[in-house]
């Protein structure tokens, strides 16, 4: 009796120590399957007025969490940001272990009438940037708003396909297609999207996303 108590006594701490063990490893190995995608931008990216899990990163994850694919999508994006302030921050907002980038920055630089020609500088080096560090990247364009006028439009627009093919990144050519000017999913400030307007953005970048994802770059085991 006495040795068939010190028997289970031994297995039952022998299977103590297998699940200490075991289970912090299968729970890195689960991490370790999850892509991580870094959403880069402005309060386009960070949700403005809007709660947590209305945002575009939160909504962006839920909608690959249902198409099948492991993601944790990360919300770097700061209202008010301009392309200058993105640059600045880049480095330290990105970090190594980002698998994919949604870079969506410039909006704010046409509201202001920053120079085109920085906007794309700007943009240029942080593309440089994150290829040097061999972090794929999704682009996000932007078009510049009706008041600007139609010189700065023809300067600023065409910048976003211009570096996209200069660094040979994918482009998603206007980040607020299908919600811009559609009061029905904009805030009442009607310039940015509510969670309607977000779900628009989501669905009609979310093609793009999987993409990007399915390329064997990114390995999703």
């Amino acid at each position: 009796m006495a040795l068939r108590f010190i028997y289970l006594t031994g297995m039952a701490l022998l299977l103590g120590l297998f699940l200490a063990v075991s289970l912090p490893a299968k729970a890195q190995e689960n991490a370790a399957d999850t892509v991580q995608i870094v959403g880069f931008g402005d309060s386009l990216m960070a949700g403005y007025q809007l709660a947590q899990t209305d945002g575009f990163t939160a909504q962006l994850q839920t909608a690959l969490s249902e198409a099948g694919y492991k993601t944790a999508v990360a919300n770097a994006g700061v209202s008010g940001d301009t392309s200058s302030g993105g640059l600045a921050r880049l480095d330290w907002s990105v970090p190594d272990e980002a698998q994919l980038v949604i870079l969506e920055l410039g909006a704010n630089d046409a509201l202001r009438g920053i120079s085109p020609e920085l906007t794309e500088k700007n943009l240029d080096q942080m593309l440089a940037r994150l290829k040097e560090r061999g972090i794929p990247v999704l682009l996000a364009g932007m078009i510049a708003p009706p008041n600007m006028g139609a010189d700065y439009a023809a300067k600023f627009n065409p910048l976003y396909q211009k570096l996209a093919d200069k660094y040979q990144v994918r482009l998603y050519p206007f980040f607020l297609d299908g919600v811009a000017a559609d009061k029905k999913l904009l805030l009442e400030d009607g310039m940015h999207p509510n969670p309607q307007g977000v779900k628009v953005m989501v669905a009609n970048i979310l093609p793009d996303v999987k993409a990007m994802l399915d390329q064997e770059s990114i390995d999703l085991n």
